[in-house]
């Protein structure tokens, strides 16, 4: 019986990360076409622009949101456990607090152009286009807050089709302002798609609670405790902009826009594309750890198990991604992109220990620790700078992507030994075994990336592929009995 329900955990945490991943999958596939062809339209330089502008409004907007997108999720979802009044009155209050933050992220942005023009470029003059682009902050804002409430209510469909529609419609509306525009529908297409998106949030948050604002001294303050929460997140969000808006601007000043669409594309690759893996984090993993976070055991268990899981899918991924680059940079975006394959390469290595380190980061929200989150987070923040700015006049992009792993072992061992120290977390032997048959393929796979070439270079990169599937697909086996979970699937059966 034990091992039946232990093999049931499994399989949840199997079928939810492939789920989300497989959702987040397609968003990438589509992403990838919509990112070839700006890449091909824009060039480098247009890139970097278009990077330059979308960083600096993320800035503005993660400073003025007040966290509600992520702070609201935790008051909402007790209130789903309650009755309907508590849910209408916490749907309200979450409203009113997202149109504010907007009003306000939209006239600050206005009021601070002429200081984000000075800090963002080092040539011409954009005012007038940070003012175009301030509403943008205000829309960013209530799709938080309506997204907020989906997660919530845990309309896990409705928020799986406003991903996938979202991703098609920003390829139909940019693709053709940009192809006929250039570098001047860069604004238009980012206001246009950040409308896109809100109006499409909107449909189905409206749809499942009519809209309702209260403006009166008690409902404002009834958000008061969700606001201090997000004040932390808030914090967290504009150390993590902030770090990426400096690097961003130290390459323009000290580089060009081209080496800031090289970076961008570079960090895509490594960080947002591998990231479908960790896509379930927040709407499944997130509650299950939230439901049991006062129990040491319980929560030393749920995390372990995802990042077992996580780990495992993870690992063949990397060693494809590393192996396959050559080929994948051109394909993904053009020939002269390029020079961000030994960056790549070197990052890619940085995903296994964010396997590792990302379930264990949500220990501190799940107890509603904020300053523990600031701090785990500006852990990695402060010396990703630091070693960017150290690294990159040597060695260019290579030195960007030794700094992405250097900051990721830091962050990996600072933040297992305070979790441990504050919350006695702790990883299983399962977890360390894991990582010591998988680790080794990929430092494995990147010395044959640098010391092979020609056919011996994709012999032993499909060799250790193999290798670490294999290795991944008989430990799920016996975890999850995932062929006779295939198989009756196939059959048309059903998983209990």
């Amino acid at each position: 019986m034990e091992n039946k329900n232990k093999q049931s955990a499994y399989q949840h945490v199997l079928k939810y990360t492939s789920i989300f991943g497989g959702i987040q999958g397609l968003n990438i596939l589509v992403s990838i076409v919509r990112t070839k062809l700006v890449a091909l339209i824009l060039g480098p330089e247009g890139m970097g622009l278009m990077s330059l502008f979308s960083s600096t409004i993320k800035f503005v907007s993660d400073s003025t949101n007040l966290g509600i997108g992520t702070s609201a999720v935790r008051d909402l979802s007790e209130a789903f456990e309650r009755d309907d009044a508590k849910i209408n009155e916490t749907v309200m209050t979450v409203r009113t607090w997202s149109f504010l933050t907007a009003l306000a992220g939209t006239l600050l942005c206005i009021v601070l152009s002429p200081l984000l023009n000075k800090f963002t470029f080092s040539w011409g003059d954009h005012i007038f286009h940070f003012i175009l682009l301030s509403p943008v902050v205000g829309m960013m804002a209530v799709t938080s807050g309506e997204l907020s409430i989906l997660k919530g209510a845990r309309r896990l469909k409705s928020l799986a089709k406003i991903s996938i529609y979202g991703v098609f419609l920003s390829v139909i509306i940019s693709v053709p302002i940009l192809y006929l525009m250039g570098q001047r529908g860069i604004i238009p297409s980012l206001i246009l798609l950040a409308f896109v998106q809100m109006l499409l949030v909107i449909i189905f948050s409206f749809r499942l609670y009519p809209i309702r604002l209260s403006f009166s001294k008690s409902s404002i303050s009834k958000g008061m405790s969700m606001v201090r929460l997000g004040v932390a997140f808030v914090i967290a969000g504009v150390m993590g902009s902030g770090a990426d808006f400096i690097i961003r601007s130290y390459l323009n000043y000290t580089d060009s826009l081209d080496a800031v669409g090289l970076y961008n594309a570079g960090y895509m690759m490594t960080m947002v594309y591998a990231g479908m893996v960790f896509s379930a984090m927040e709407t499944d993993f997130f509650p299950r750890l939230s439901a049991v976070n006062k129990d040491v055991a319980a929560s030393n268990l749920t995390i372990n198990r995802q990042i077992e899981v996580s780990l495992l899918i993870l690992s063949p991924m990397v060693v494809a991604l590393i192996v396959a680059l050559p080929i994948i940079i051109p394909l993904l975006y053009s020939g002269k992109f390029m020079p961000v394959l030994d960056m790549v390469q070197i990052a890619s290595l940085a995903l296994y220990l964010r396997a590792v380190n990302l379930p264990v980061q949500y220990l501190s929200l799940a107890k509603g620790d904020s300053l523990s989150y600031m701090l785990i987070e500006a852990i990695y923040d402060i010396p990703i700078v630091l070693l960017i700015i150290l690294l990159y006049g040597d060695f260019g992009m290579k030195g960007i992507g030794f700094a992405l792993l250097a900051c990721s072992i830091i962050d990996f061992v600072a933040t297992l030994i305070y979790t441990y120290k504050k919350y006695h977390y702790s990883l299983s032997r399962q977890v360390v075994s894991y990582m010591m048959l998988q680790l080794p393929i990929g430092i494995a796979v990147y010395i044959v990336t640098q010391t092979l070439h020609g056919w011996t270079y994709w012999a032993m990169g499909v060799l250790l592929f193999v290798a670490s599937a294999g290795i991944s697909l008989q430990i799920l086996q016996q975890k999850t009995a995932l062929w006779n979970s295939l198989k009756r699937k196939l059959k048309g059966g059903h998983d209990e």
